[in-house]
């Protein structure tokens, strides 16, 4: 069984290792510009045909 210190220290050390390899993604992946994106821009979303909805799951009919 683990002292409550050292339980406290081996959160402390994986805690270190998940930021350190969320770092190095942040690093290797970077916040690349997508062409043509526009954040702000508003997307027109086509209504569904045929299919109903109950709650929010999408119920299709039977083929």
């Amino acid at each position: 069984m683990t002292t409550r210190y050292e339980r406290m220290k081996m959160q402390r050390r994986m805690q270190r290792r998940i930021q350190l390899v969320v770092e190095e993604r942040r690093m290797a992946f970077g916040d690349r510009p997508r062409p043509g994106f526009d954040p702000e821009a508003t997307v027109e979303i086509p209504p569904a045909k045929v299919a109903r909805a109950i709650g929010r799951v999408t119920v299709r009919p039977a083929l």
